[in-house]
């Protein structure tokens, strides 16, 4: 019995770290065929060789598994084409935080990357983009000085070059650990998404689970184009302090990625393997002419 745990319990490892750890974005990694995950949905065992072929999405039930920023840009971007900026930007603890830079050390080591935000350029079906994912592996996605610096960055480089931004949204919002460093963010990376609307550039927004807080009240909702995947966490506040505030009981499907789209917030809802198709008709619907360089209004 003891040797069954143990087999488990490395089995486990083994897919959390083929989940949030890549050397290089441009190269696949060789799936384990062994390694078996239970859905958190409907309880049915997959292994993570089937996950991968359906990008990490259960067949049984449709249930959308987390995935890292390396995964996502290896679904999104043709391989091999995507170059990454900033990627030596990382926080510090300006405030001295207790236990603040435990964490980030803790998670640059488990992702692989110096912050929660990972950006550059790329190409999908050849369209050249700026793409940024934000990793929740990476202290939930959280949004200090440093992700807000590299989305703005991404704004005004997309701004510049005239290519479409896509940017994917996985957090738990503002990291508190940084104070008011982190809430200025919000108005940091919306005004610069305000020049980018003013350039005439093309804006999508995509929320995946979850999307809260200060990244949600920010440039998560302002895209040209809103999508999210199913069933996705959308939202500001959590539920439970939102019914204790307003004393009233919340539908069951508050706050989820179709009540969102129900009530207007959201303009689709697009499962994770019709994503980059949808992206790329987008773009193109957008950006009609296109020379071998970039683009052209």
């Amino acid at each position: 019995m003891k040797n069954i745990f143990n087999k488990r319990k490395e089995q486990l490892s083994r897919f959390k770290s083929f989940i949030n750890k890549s050397d290089n974005l441009s190269i696949k990694k060789k799936v384990p065929q062994d390694v078996i995950q239970v859905c958190e949905s409907c309880q049915e065992p997959v292994t993570l060789s089937e996950l991968a072929k359906n990008s990490y999405v259960c067949e049984s039930c449709g249930y959308h598994f987390k995935i890292s920023a390396n995964e996502r840009i290896r679904q999104l971007i043709d391989e091999g084409t995507f170059r990454e900026i900033d990627s030596k930007a990382t926080s510090l603890n300006p405030d001295q935080f207790p236990g603040y830079q435990m964490k980030l050390d803790k998670a640059k080591q488990e992702t692989g990357h110096q912050e929660a935000f990972v950006c550059g350029v790329g190409r999908i079906k050849k369209l050249r983009v700026c793409l940024g994912v934000l990793d929740s592996n990476f202290i939930m996605g959280s949004m200090g000085h440093v992700v807000g610096d590299k989305v703005t960055r991404l704004i005004e480089l997309a701004t510049k070059r005239g290519y479409p931004l896509i940017i994917v949204s996985a957090s738990g919002g503002a990291r508190m650990q940084e104070g008011i460093l982190s809430l200025i963010q919000m108005t940091k990376t919306s005004a610069a998404l305000a020049l980018f609307e003013q350039a005439g550039g093309l804006y999508i927004s995509v929320l995946t689970h979850p999307t809260t807080g200060g990244v949600s009240a920010s440039f998560a909702m302002l895209g040209d184009i809103n999508i999210a995947e199913p069933k996705a966490l959308i939202g500001f506040a959590g539920k439970r302090v939102i019914e204790k505030t307003i004393n009233e009981t919340l539908p069951k499907e508050f706050q989820t990625a179709e009540f969102l789209l129900e009530k207007g917030f959201l303009d689709m809802i697009v499962p994770r393997y019709q994503l980059k198709e949808t992206l790329f008709k987008l773009c193109q619907m957008h950006y009609p002419r296109r020379n071998q360089y970039g683009y052209k209004r």
